[in-house]
């Protein structure tokens, strides 16, 4: 058993350092391999389908397995599960980095993602429990939210330059000593977060959730190759319908479930994870769409393209922190109005670009779009972290993060079948692409007037 520690070093400073640490990693890897992953294919010898579960692998098993990762965070204590997940997703990098095989690589990338879903829910947990007062969370889940775009915005041109140095392994093994920092300060100066526990693990409805959720991120990722009539789409469609009832059902019957479905009696929940769904599905949408535009149609390497989005992505950290504030003072409503408001405008704008436009021109509207999501971010966070029991921060934190992960997976899933047949019909598909990720966004919009001050 371990010893306890005295409550005079615990820090709450250093625990928002660690917890966003982890964060940065988490994010990190979601943007820094596909910079790579032309050296990954000379040099493991595989194909487009092997490089494409490069990426998926992580976004797929993230996305499904986050609501288990708050429920072990609720159960077994967020910083143990916080703790535990950062050395898997560690090791796992070091893995990644000493892969010879395109199997080896994406399984090691598996084993990442179920470390990032057991991080994720329990770092927010763990800020729930060091920053009680409103504000004062306000200001930290900012300042967390923020360490993760900066990580977004440095990921494709960092990665850039150590593939270019250092080879592709090199932007996994970059991931040790960050982690191990990370997991010592965690682990050093972060008090226990409260937990449930006589709570079960509800493991039926734990499979179900895996179930419905791998099922629809199967189908979005791969109705772009094979179309929405294949069998595989098929089946991953009717895997999260069937899934997504019976989950359902599971979690309104049981004693102790992992989803209570009270959560959702609270408006602010149920709209801040509505507008998590919809900001991602524009947002990792708008990014896949326009790498392809910059690189495949405009002529740009995987580094201008880096740099292409620097703008919108460095200041993406500004607006985390601007949000933050407005959030601390006027609650999460007005931030995410505003943020998805100018979101929209944003892509609707990109919406008109062609081969011809001049990247002076691109850029306006393509701040517009990542300030204006930026905003929402730390606001709905917020509202969910807010209007929850503190004891049921990791299960609320993992259903938001859930949400946006399947979000994301949806908009690059749909936006690549858009734009994935003949180069000729590239720039017809991102117009159209572009126009549904404002309308969604202004869908959110709507939703988040219905908030209470």
């Amino acid at each position: 058993m371990l010893l306890a520690k005295p409550a005079a070093s615990f820090s709450p400073a250093l625990t928002l350092a660690g917890t966003s640490l982890g964060f940065v990693l988490v994010i990190l890897d979601v943007t820094v391999v596909n910079v790579a992953l032309a050296r990954i294919e000379a040099t493991l010898g595989t194909g487009v389908a092997g490089l494409q579960w490069v990426v998926n692998a992580y976004t797929l098993v993230f996305a499904s397995l986050l609501l288990t990762g708050g429920a072990l965070g609720d159960r077994l204590g967020a910083k143990r599960v916080f703790i535990a997940g950062f050395v898997l997703f560690t090791a796992a990098s070091v893995a990644c980095g000493c892969a010879t095989s395109i199997g080896a690589l994406v399984g090691a990338r598996i084993v990442q993602g179920i470390g990032a879903a057991l991080c994720v829910p329990a770092s927010l947990a763990l800020l729930n429990a060091c920053f009680p007062e409103a504000a004062a969370r306000a200001r930290a889940v900012s300042i967390w939210a923020g360490a993760g775009g900066a990580a977004m915005a440095a990921g494709p041109v960092v990665g850039g330059l150590l593939v270019d140095r250092l080879g592709w392994p090199s932007i996994f093994f970059l991931n040790l000593p960050l982690g191990l920092v990370g997991i010592w300060l965690t682990a050093g100066f972060t008090p226990p977060a409260p937990q449930r526990r006589g709570r079960g693990l509800d493991p039926l409805g734990q499979i179900l959730a895996i179930g419905a959720l791998g099922g629809f991120t199967v189908a979005c990722i791969e109705s772009g190759p094979l179309g929405w009539q294949h069998p595989l789409v098929v089946s991953g469609l009717v895997c999260f319908v069937l899934g997504a009832a019976l989950f359902l059902r599971v979690e309104a019957t049981s004693a102790d479930p992992m989803l209570p479905l009270s959560l959702f009696r609270s408006r602010a929940v149920s709209v801040a994870c509505l507008v998590g769904l919809l900001a991602n599905f524009a947002y990792y949408g708008l990014m896949f769409v326009l790498s392809l535009f910059f690189q495949s149609a405009k002529g740009y390497s995987p580094l201008a393209t880096g740099l292409a989005f620097l703008p919108m992505t460095a200041l993406i950290t500004v607006a985390n922190l601007v949000a933050g504030r407005l959030t601390a003072r006027f609650g999460p409503k007005p931030a995410m109005v505003a943020g998805q408001a100018l979101a929209a405008v944003g892509y609707l704008a990109l919406a008109g670009i062609a081969v011809e436009t001049s990247y002076a021109a691109i850029v306006g509207p393509l701040l517009a779009a990542g300030v204006g999501v930026a905003l929402v971010v730390p606001s709905m966070t917020a509202a969910v972290l807010g209007n929850v029991a503190r004891e049921r921060a990791g299960v609320a934190s993992g259903v938001l993060n859930a949400a946006r992960q399947t979000g994301g997976v949806a908009g690059v899933g749909l936006f690549g079948s858009l734009v994935g047949g003949p180069p000729d019909t590239l720039l017809g598909g991102m117009h159209l692409a572009l126009v549904l990720a404002g309308a969604a966004l202004l869908v959110g919009c709507a939703a988040s007037l219905t908030l209470r001050r």
